[in-house]
């Protein structure tokens, strides 16, 4: 996923921006906090060593030494922490003599308390919880500080996608993490709207079908086709990474592309046609979304969450499909979410780490578990074919909804993560700005924005 962060705030939720963890506030892009800690590494040596020196990475070893036994201790938050609280317990009654402790640290300061106990090489619990989109950053800025898993986590690849894989691995293929929870994207639309207007969901099978059926929609329901945030965007990558790509491709710039512009432009279309309905962050999204102000929402499995607990008064009123793709028969799902968990190189613990790790994550059950009780849509591909992704949803007319995702989380097209994706991401922002208020040409802004990320991270230009 992108560099931006995803929100849900209901219990049941979870999945991003991907998901990713929930949270209660509006993204946080990871420059900033890995800023803070690039200077307490750099100031002194002008390298980011994580606290470890210049040593290779920790590794684990190809097998378990002995009995599992002792402490470990957990940051994560919100719905997550729970997930392993409760799971927690029925860890220690299968391995005797282990303990396991979660401290929800609040998703607000959390990425200032793992920058600066990365940086430090101090103050860290054996187990963090780190977004997928944000992981790469970390590997990147903070190399010897997390364990490197390879040698126990290898055999696993096949079992999550292509995409969830890549956020875990280093370009050296060393994985630092598993995935936890990931955000295949679908759109989520108004029974009600398309009725009123007269247009069939299913025929919405591009982009260009999606634009047609915006503008009569409106026509006839005067609402708008979508919501969009006014200030800090989260679709430009949504449609990226649709189209195979994020910011940068074979480690060169690459907001300057064809498909970037293809997908800036799609939406300067939207905004052009007067189908967009411009709110503030999370909440403006939410409460948009329930008082009907947009007909859709091109967003993550996880908004069931948001819909089914905080919108349960519109049960029925909803349902879901792929997203349009670009062309003909193309690829309709992305991502927007993701979390994943890995054991710090301060861990005093690390096989207990580990086995809790792989317990909880590389478990069909327990994966499945999470779903149905924490909303955390499983990166583990065979916990998709649980029977609970085959139920109709109530709340969706009946349709099995997870169904449809469960099917978009095998296709979510992988893209490259590097240690720059905040940086590229805010000078993106910007640009994505100066096209949907100021009318900007899409392809003028995105060159000029490749050009100041070129010089920002000292990267080619892949155009």
């Amino acid at each position: 996923m992108s560099a931006e962060t995803r929100h849900r705030k209901s219990p049941q939720l979870a999945g991003e921006q991907g998901g990713s963890v929930p949270r209660p506030s509006r993204r946080r892009l990871l420059g900033a906090g890995l800023a803070g800690g690039a200077l307490l590494l750099t100031g002194a040596t002008g390298c980011a060593t994580g606290g470890t020196g210049a040593r290779d990475a920790k590794q684990l070893g190809g097998g378990p030494s002995g009995t599992l036994t002792g402490k470990i201790t957990i940051w994560s938050w919100d719905v997550a922490a729970k997930a392993m609280q409760r799971l927690g317990k029925t860890f220690e009654q299968t391995h005797p003599g282990t303990t396991v402790e979660v401290v929800d640290i609040g998703y607000d300061n959390a990425y200032d308390k793992i920058t600066v106990g990365l940086g430090a090489g101090s103050g860290l619990p054996d187990i963090l919880t780190i977004e997928g989109g944000r992981l790469p950053t970390y590997i990147g800025n903070f190399p010897n500080a997390l364990v490197d898993l390879t040698n126990r986590a290898g055999n696993l690849k096949s079992q999550y996608s292509e995409a969830a894989w890549r956020t875990v691995t280093d370009a050296k293929g060393r994985v630092f993490a598993l995935p936890w929870d990931s955000g295949p994207c679908g759109l989520f639309y108004r029974r009600d709207h398309f009725q009123q207007a007269g247009i069939d969901p299913a025929s919405l099978n591009t982009w260009d079908d999606y634009l047609t059926a915006g503008t009569t929609l409106k026509a006839a329901t005067g609402k708008k086709l979508l919501i969009l945030d006014a200030k800090q965007d989260t679709f430009l990558s949504l449609l990226l990474q649709q189209q195979g790509q994020a910011w940068f491709t074979d480690g060169k710039v690459a907001v300057a592309t064809p498909a970037a512009e293809r997908a800036l432009t799609l939406m300067k279309q939207l905004v052009d046609r007067d189908l967009v309905d411009f709110e503030n962050g999370w909440d403006g999204l939410v409460s948009g979304t329930h008082d009907g102000k947009a007909s859709t929402t091109p967003i993550a499995a996880w908004w069931d969450g948001t819909l089914t607990t905080e919108m349960a008064d519109l049960s029925g009123k909803f349902g879901v499909l792929p997203l349009p793709a670009f062309t003909p028969g193309g690829t309709r799902t992305s991502n927007n979410g993701g979390s994943t968990l890995c054991v710090t190189a301060q861990s005093r613990n690390p096989e207990t780490a580990w086995a809790f790790i792989s317990f909880l994550l590389a478990d069909k059950a327990n994966q499945a578990s999470m779903m149905q009780h924490e909303g955390l849509f499983p990166a583990y591909l065979p916990a998709l074919d649980d029977p609970y992704f085959q139920q109709p949803a109530p709340y969706y007319g009946g349709q099995p909804a997870m169904k449809l995702f469960a099917e978009l989380a095998r296709t979510i097209p992988t893209v490259e993560r590097t240690a720059d994706d905040a940086k590229a991401g805010d000078i993106v922002t910007t640009a994505v700005n100066q096209v949907l208020h100021n009318g900007a040409d899409p392809g003028s802004v995105l060159r000029s924005a490749a050009r100041q990320i070129a010089t920002a991270t000292g990267r080619q230009s892949a155009v």
